[in-house]
């Protein structure tokens, strides 16, 4: 039987590297480090579902992937034989979770995925509702704090009236912008097929009931994070930033 990481390795990266050609060739991405267009819809959002950031796959389960992929994993774990629930497999799965905490929440302070934005030139914008953009301190977009005219009223100028409730969010903006998600999925999918090495040395009629279901919603989970890979690469960031996501995961 092929090795299925190395089955999942070609799958994950021919999907990324032909959504990303696709999007390069019919123009469907949009850069979301451009401060001016990263607040606006994208402009096939009208045509293609997926080019929404609102679509269910990116709410319901990219923005939890980490915790779609531990939860599969530990339904297969805990449900695989005594033999195969080793310690090891746990372990894997910690500093798999680290790197993840590290990358994209946290590192001594900013996540690293934040430090390379800045350290490559990018700063922390808020969106105007005039469509103008106000560059503001770096740490605003690292605490992910929300700014109002009343709360901070140095940040803004005399004459700037706010609307009624509005509430200035800062984002990270301009420099590279690794796409965390690229990063999170081919990390999520490597991982899940490499955990299913040990079910997969065992004939089928070893498992239990119960693993059976956990097999099958590992397959499935992996299926849904390879056509995430495959929107996500079709229309947001751009080229360079799926390659430095895609790259930094695969290297781990």
């Amino acid at each position: 039987m092929a090795d299925i990481r190395i089955s999942a390795f070609i799958a994950v990266t021919s999907v990324i590297f032909l959504a990303i050609a696709y999007s390069v060739v019919y123009g469907t991405y949009i850069d979301t480090s451009d401060p001016l267009l990263s607040h606006l819809p994208h402009h096939m959002a009208k045509s293609i579902y997926w080019a929404t950031k609102s679509n269910f796959l990116n709410v319901y389960f990219i923005k939890y992937a980490w915790g779609w992929t531990s939860a599969a994993f530990l339904f297969s774990w805990a449900t695989s034989s005594p033999d195969t629930r080793t310690a090891s497999r746990i372990f894997k799965w910690v500093t798999e979770t680290a790197a993840w905490l590290v990358f994209t929440s946290w590192f001594f302070g900013p996540a690293l995925l934040d430090r390379a934005i800045i350290a490559s030139g990018g700063d922390c914008f808020v969106s105007l509702p005039s469509g103008e953009i106000m560059t503001v301190p770096h740490g605003f977009c690292f605490t992910k704090s929300t700014l109002t005219p009343a709360e901070r009223p140095h940040l803004f100028s005399a004459s700037f009236i706010a609307p009624p409730g509005w509430v200035g969010k800062p984002r990270l903006r301009k420099g590279h912008d690794v796409s965390g998600h690229i990063f999170l999925l081919t990390m999520s999918i490597l991982f899940l097929a490499d955990q299913l090495r040990p079910s997969l040395r065992h004939s089928i009629t070893h498992w239990s009931t119960l693993h059976k279901y956990a097999v099958a919603a590992n397959v499935t989970l992996i299926a849904i994070w390879l056509f995430a890979s495959a929107t996500t690469s079709a229309y947001f960031h751009s080229p360079s930033e799926k390659f430095t996501g895609y790259g930094g995961s695969s290297g781990l």
